[in-house]
């Protein structure tokens, strides 16, 4: 009875990789791709969700990535936007916009050669359908980090590659760097997170040829390019000395100028570089759009006013990303990453953590509010973790940021006789090498408070936990249940018939 059940399903395979396998875009997938064992079995997965239940087809689908943004994460940002809303019991009940999405699951986080990964193989998985090794960007783990002609032949095709062979509008979105790892691994490819710039490439890379991250999402053939990139790392498409918007100069050493190069690629394009001339840009008369709002990452959400020469929101990037992307009548696939939750966890600081986490929830709810459910799909998903804690049975209603009270109002009295915050860090750089300092002479609520941690380190590492996944729209069941991080791939390739299988 068992061989007939597997029979069954492996018939049910076929006819549904079939129907894709038919589709001509099946035949860009590279053996090192299609034949791994990762790819194999994510694929199986989708056959055995795909019987639960029938959707139409999603014409678009938006990704959004939370880089760092655990399940700690949520909760402790949950209950901040809480506290913040007039009438909100104690902060604990609220949602943020995703949770309440109709399908939800959990997704392993591991890369092929670490417990607890990076961004690069992560969001790796998630674009191809394939694990990789930490800190490398589409390439599979069969090469080697920092190594070129490793990579030569290991290169895998990505959602983006898919989608634009398909003749659908691409796009990434990022308050991090475009040339970073989440956007960088679905239009580059590369064995060094890190070559982001022409500057940064080792000898061994320019003598096999390796390009950097940020040549490759301008110099991409016309039929591949982005049709929107938004985000930071100015510095990293201009040539050193030169100096464009308000801040450093660019880095590049090949005296190439990538902004120029964006604009001459394409009829009607544009690039930015402020907030106003991003408000400017009428999306009906533009075809490519290549916005770049700081030499580096984007400036945290709690400190983006405070910047004089204006940065959009995530939400008004994402917005607008819908705007001009929807001008394409047979669809887009559009990455949207709140790339400065991590940043901030890194630094100790869940503050400005939290802060970026509800931005990034507002961004959501944007995109919902801006599409049609029944053709679209939207996922909303973390790569990794961090190590942030909740914990100490404060009252409820106790600030979240603040120290612990107990249901008597009382203060929570560690053995060393000194209170302490509900929020903390396994490791990182809140951590003292003496005695712990007294929290009751601080303010924890302060934005630059880094909170206390176990282990003292210089910055906060990521954590190996499962991190959540929420899905609605078309082909939203398909997320159900735990499952690994390469599977979001064959998610969206089965609702989007993406055609990227081959059997």
């Amino acid at each position: 009875m068992v061989e007939i059940v597997i029979k069954i399903r492996k018939i049910a395979l076929l006819i549904s990789c079939g129907l894709l396998a038919s589709n001509v875009h099946a035949a860009l997938l590279p053996s090192v791709q299609s034949d791994s064992q990762w790819f194999k079995d994510s694929a199986a997965h989708l056959v055995e969700q795909t019987q639960l239940q029938t959707h139409s087809k999603a014409k678009n689908v938006i990704l959004f990535i939370g880089d760092g943004m655990g399940i700690s994460t949520l909760t402790a940002a949950r209950i901040l936007e809480g506290q913040q809303q007039i009438g909100n019991q104690g902060g604990e009940e609220n949602f943020l916009s995703f949770e309440r999405f109709p399908y939800s699951g959990l997704v392993k986080t591991y890369n092929t050669n670490q417990q607890v990964p990076d961004s690069a193989g992560t969001m790796t998985a998630m674009a191809t359908g394939v694990k990789t090794k930490a800190g490398v960007l589409s390439v599979s783990d069969a090469s080697l980090r920092s190594n070129c002609l490793s990579s030569k032949g290991n290169e895998l095709i990505t959602l983006v590659d898919l989608a634009n062979a398909k003749g659908l509008s691409t796009g990434v979105v990022s308050t991090a760097r475009l040339t970073h790892a989440t956007p960088a691994a679905l239009y580059a490819k590369t064995p060094q997170r890190q070559w982001e710039a022409d500057s940064d490439l080792s000898d061994e890379a320019v003598t096999y040829g390796c390009k950097d991250i940020a040549y490759q999402l301008v110099m991409r053939d016309k039929a591949d390019a982005l049709t929107v990139a938004l985000g930071g790392g100015r510095r990293n498409f201009i040539p050193e000395g030169i100096i464009d918007g308000e801040e450093e100069a660019g880095v590049r050493t090949d005296g190439l100028d990538l902004t120029q190069k964006w604009l001459e690629n394409f009829d009607n394009a544009a690039y930015v570089w402020n907030k106003a001339d991003f408000d400017a840009i009428d999306v009906e008369n533009t075809t490519h759009l290549l916005g770049l709002f700081n030499a580096s990452h984007m400036e945290f959400e709690a400190d983006r006013l405070t910047d004089s020469a204006g940065e959009p929101s995530l939400t008004e990037m994402t917005t607008k990303s819908i705007q001009l992307l929807s001008q394409n009548t047979e669809g887009y696939f559009l990455m949207v990453e709140g790339g400065r939750i991590d940043h901030a966890h890194h630094a100790g600081n869940a503050q400005r953590a939290l802060y970026d986490t509800i931005e990034f929830s507002n961004a959501v709810r944007a995109a919902v509010e801006n599409t049609d459910p029944e053709e679209t799909l939207i996922i909303v998903t973390a790569d990794h973790s961090h190590t942030l804690t909740i914990a100490g049975y404060p009252k409820r209603g106790n600030p979240i940021l603040g120290l612990v009270h107990h249901v008597g109002g009382d203060m929570a009295i560690a053995l060393d006789g000194k209170p302490y915050t509900t929020l903390g860090y396994a490791n990182g750089p809140g951590a003292s090498s003496g005695e712990r300092d007294d929290l009751s002479l601080l303010n924890t609520q302060e934005m630059d408070f880094m909170q206390q941690a176990l282990i003292q380190k210089g910055g906060e590492t990521h954590a190996g936990e499962d991190v959540s996944i929420h899905a609605i729209g078309a082909g939203a069941h398909l997320v159900q249940g735990a499952m690994e991080q390469n599977v979001v791939f064959h998610i969206i390739n089965q609702a989007q018939q993406l055609g990227g299988t081959k059997y």
